[in-house]
């Protein structure tokens, strides 16, 4: 066996969850997943409800999320998950790239978004992405984003909250550090990474990894003004 696929076989696989209420379309998605090496589906929902009450439970990486589900809408169940599973990222699932739903998306915590005709190499980029730091989007959303915060008086007294380590510990994010390597470089454990950054995103009043971010820049930049 070459070193190539010992290297392969060895790689971290990537767990996914998918929620999408057309059982075709969930089967397809779960294919195309399953078909990218070290990805694995490892649990699928058919609405917004069915994650909100069995998600928490699951261990996984990535959370695909339909933003058109019945009643309960991906953004509003974004929403509502996000704080259940901080660590989680939610890659929003959507068939244009209309920036007014993607943004709404983003502001609901979402940690980016992909189009539903993408391609594997593009879904693979797109979790590889969001796993590493990173946003997908495009830079029109981009824009609009940075311009919502640039819109919103920064909230320094929440920032003169955080305490050095939690301070320390976005910095490592912005950065593009997860919350394993976070842990191992400060020497503490996963769990109490995971309970830091519940207590950042309450105290900046953010559901996600890029709000917390770009909100503690904001505060740093308003505090040098």
């Amino acid at each position: 066996m070459s070193k190539k696929t010992n290297a392969s076989a060895s790689a971290k696989i990537i767990r996914i969850a998918l929620v999408e209420d057309l059982a075709d379309v969930r089967d397809s998605w779960t294919r195309l997943i399953d078909g990218i090496p070290n990805f694995k589906c490892v649990c699928s929902f058919a609405s917004g409800e069915e994650a909100l009450r069995r998600l928490p439970e699951e261990n996984v990486d990535v959370v695909l999320m339909d933003i058109r589900l019945p009643r309960m809408s991906g953004i509003a169940c974004t929403t509502r998950l996000k704080p259940l599973i901080p660590n989680t990222q939610i890659l929003i699932l959507t068939v244009s790239a209309d920036s007014d739903t993607v943004f709404r998306a983003l502001e609901a915590g979402a940690d980016g978004y992909l189009l539903k005709r993408c391609s594997p190499q593009e879904l693979q980029a797109a979790v590889l992405d969001v796993l590493k730091g990173g946003v997908p989007m495009t830079s029109e959303i981009a824009r609009r984003v940075i311009a919502s915060f640039r819109r919103q008086p920064a909230k320094s007294d929440a920032a003169t909250k955080l305490t050095p380590r939690e301070e320390e510990i976005l910095i490592l994010l912005s950065k593009g550090f997860v919350s394993k390597e976070i842990a191992a470089q400060l020497g503490v454990s996963y769990e109490t990474v995971r309970d830091h950054l519940k207590n950042i995103y309450e105290k900046l009043h953010v559901h996600s990894r890029g709000e917390a971010v770009a909100r503690f820049k904001e505060t740093q930049e308003a505090g040098e003004d």
